[in-house]
């Protein structure tokens, strides 16, 4: 249980320094940032691990294991009596006063590893679950902030697409617009000139008829003045039996 809180403090204090990686870089230079992790190896978030099986509170399962193959499944405890027989046979560990020393921190170890070291070992493992919490909950908070960031910047470069949109719009407007004065202008020009061209056209018409009028009078007042009393007097009389004769009829 030791082993699983030394793990999981190493592991926090990862989580801490990345943590306070992350809170330290700025806006400003988020994108060299994200460019340097980049370039950076895949980094894995540690795991806690969980301790190997042990026998009689001490023995690692694995040391079992190997005298499996070879001596079956009694080899281990064989190995072991045999191994302490042969010490104390040989004089090679004495029992003085440390053995029995041993023997008695032996009993209160395995006492306290019976009685005490499940709850311990359920209100260390409580302690590190609620320290693992709190960090899975600035994690999840961060990660649901940077979501966050990055939806509105999503749709601030909507934003901005739609600025483009209307920017080519009112260009589209001002050219239409200048499309529209210098239609507008070509109008007023081709009235003007056809009111020119008018007017030259009906001056010239009012001088020919003038002229034809002033040419008639003139033809008229010749002839009249050509014409002598005793014309004028033949003719008269010559209407008049004309008319006389046409009376009749």
């Amino acid at each position: 249980m030791l082993s699983r809180a030394l793990i999981s403090g190493q592991n926090a204090r990862a989580l801490m320094v990345l943590g306070s990686r992350a809170t330290a870089t700025s806006a400003s230079n988020s994108s060299a940032v994200q460019t340097a992790e980049q370039n950076l190896p895949e980094f894995r978030r540690p795991v806690r691990g969980e301790p190997g099986k042990v026998r009689l509170g001490f023995i690692p399962e694995e040391w079992f294991q190997f005298f499996y193959k070879k001596t079956g499944v009694t080899g281990p405890y064989t190995f072991a009596f045999t191994l302490s027989t042969y010490l104390v046979s040989k004089e090679i560990y004495v029992m003085e006063h440390e053995y029995y020393n041993t023997l008695s921190l032996a009993i209160i170890w395995i006492a306290g590893v019976k009685f005490i070291g499940p709850k311990l070992a359920a209100a260390l493992d409580k302690e590190i679950d609620e320290f693992e919490d709190s960090w899975n909950k600035g994690r999840e908070f961060e990660k649901e902030y940077l979501a966050g960031a990055i939806e509105t910047e999503k749709k601030l470069q909507w934003g901005m697409e739609g600025q483009e949109v209307l920017l080519q719009a009112k260009r589209e407007n001002v050219a239409l617009q200048l499309e529209a004065d210098y239609r507008q202008r070509l109008f007023t020009a081709y009235t003007e000139v056809k009111k020119r061209l008018d007017f030259q056209a009906e001056k010239q018409n009012i001088e020919r008829r003038i002229a034809q009028k002033n040419l008639v009078d003139w033809v008229v007042a010749k002839v009249r003045a050509s014409i002598t009393p005793d014309q004028e007097k033949q003719n008269i009389d010559k209407c008049i039996s004309d008319l006389a004769g046409l009376a009749r009829a």
